[in-house]
């Protein structure tokens, strides 16, 4: 069934002339319209696109002159991603009707590497959650059962590669939203180190803690999709002139000698017992491989959460300032007196209740009299989870930890209960703070049947080291391997 295949697989058989990539477009296509309704994978399905796209890369195939090993594989967008004529909605009533006139900095080069586009997937509204429930339309289902969240903020594009409608996606991570839904989903994700990706062309949330990364069956598949969108950009002054190595060279090199940092925060009350047996059994695998599991600790965590609900809303306020309804977006209905009324029903009618939230929040700590004491002074606590991660990796190689507290919960269960929803990243955010590359990659199931991930943390720009732990994991386990049946 040409839906198991993994990417390397697909990319394998376009160049064996094994089957076009208009089959494989087709295959896709019909299982995405045809999940949609119960799944809710995508805002926005491109059937006309993905066609005209699948037969542009046929005849590359048929000349033997494909792109790269990318070209004629069908993959999502997550719909922050801006993507010229395509619509372009952020999940968000306000931009519902928003076509972007360019595409973002990671679209073209995927696109020029012969990208074929099945979608733009469901997220939380601007990337605001973690369970993908507060988006304008409607959560996105979790493919192993039903009445489960799929993770947030990118639900959509980790649910689209374990429903098998993609074979893979790009998601964004500012705070765990592409290893937290990986691991609810059972996929491997990529958070990327600040600034490994261009952002350019991506709807900013906050700006100082943004990543795009990618979605895939396998590590190994990260690897191909990170070596295209990787690198410095001249429109993202935060992509450093960082040299992008071979990230499938190494993936085969043994671990012997391997040090893993294993921080004694991350494994505390509140820990759901059956995630942390799973997770710890995974590091006994990595023992049997030649690695050394070594007791660290980062004290600073415990205050990762707190000082992440100072920050984030901080920068979201000021990157949403500029929907007003005039240049782009929702106008709002009824009669508007002046500009001060078109401002607020524009914003009141566009956005949900948890960007609300998050921009009241925001203003507050940016206002006079109390940014000093919040701001300020959370940026400084992230100083220290940075210095905490730093000190960490003279000693250890990687550190390994759970993705999330638990497995994914009921559509419903958190929704209303915001504190209960951002504890849900706790795990994630660390990493996030300082700005490191981070890893998901499922690791079991537990008694109920819903995948568990682990996260692996390497320092900054060792996402090669990351994917190589990562392969080696996959190369003598099957967990990978494992989709719903659909």
């Amino acid at each position: 069934m040409l839906e198991n295949l993994t990417l390397k697989e697909a990319s394998a058989g376009i160049r064996e002339k094994k089957f076009k990539p208009s089959e494989l477009a087709a295959a896709m296509m019909d299982r995405a319209e045809k999940q949609n309704a119960d799944l809710n994978v995508y805002i926005t399905t491109t059937r006309t696109e993905a066609e005209k796209l699948a037969k542009e890369a046929d005849a590359r195939q048929e000349k033997g002159e494909l792109l790269g090993l990318l070209d004629g594989v069908p993959g999502a967008l997550k719909d922050i991603i801006n993507t010229q004529g395509v619509l372009t909605t952020s999940a968000s009533k306000i931009l519902s009707n928003f076509v972007p006139p360019y595409n973002a900095t990671v679209a073209e080069k995927l696109f020029n590497a012969g990208l074929v586009l099945t979608g733009k997937t469901n997220t939380d509204e601007f990337a605001c959650g973690g369970s993908t429930e507060y988006s304008a339309y409607g959560p996105t289902r979790n493919p192993w059962d039903f009445s489960r969240v799929a993770g947030g903020s990118s639900g959509g594009s980790a649910a689209a590669v374990a429903a098998q409608s993609a074979y893979y996606s790009i998601g964004t991570d500012t705070g765990g939203s592409i290893r937290l839904p990986a691991a609810f989903c059972g996929v491997s994700g990529l958070k990327v180190t600040y600034g490994r990706v261009s952002r350019s062309g991506v709807t900013a949330m906050a700006s100082s803690l943004d990543t795009i990364g990618p979605f895939a069956k396998t590590v190994e598949d990260l690897a191909m999709i990170l070596q295209t969108i990787a690198g410095s950009d001249m429109k993202d002054s935060t992509t450093p002139r960082v040299a992008v190595p071979d990230y499938s060279s190494g993936l085969n090199s043994d671990l012997q000698g391997l040090k893993i940092g294993v921080p004694k925060e991350y494994f505390v009350e509140g820990l759901d017992p059956e995630v942390e047996k799973i997770v710890r059994a995974a590091m006994v695998d990595y023992e049997k491989l030649g690695a050394k599991l070594v007791p660290i600790s980062l004290p600073y965590t415990k205050y990762a959460v707190a000082i992440y609900y100072i920050i984030m809303p901080a920068e979201l306020s000021a990157n949403l300032a500029r929907y007003d309804g005039i240049r782009f977006g929702l106008k709002p209905e009824g009669e508007v007196t002046d500009i001060v009324e078109q401002y607020y029903k524009t914003r009141d009618q566009g956005f949900g209740q948890e960007v609300k939230r998050r921009i009241l929040t925001g203003n507050y700590v940016l206002s006079a009299g109390y940014f000093d004491a919040y701001y300020r002074k959370a940026m400084k606590v992230r100083t220290l989870i940075k210095a905490d991660f730093e000190n960490a990796f003279k000693e250890v190689d990687v550190i390994m930890t759970p993705v999330s507290p638990g497995v994914a919960f009921k559509v419903g269960e958190k929704s209303n209960d915001p504190l209960a929803m951002y504890l849900e990243d706790a795990f994630t955010i660390p990493a996030s703070m300082a700005g490191i590359p981070g890893l998901s990659v499922p690791c079991g199931f537990n008694s109920n049947g819903l995948p568990v991930g682990l996260q692996i943390l390497a320092p900054q720009f060792a996402e090669d080291l990351l994917l190589k732990v990562g392969h080696q994991y996959q190369m003598h386990t099957d967990w990978h391997k494992k989709f719903p049946a659909l």
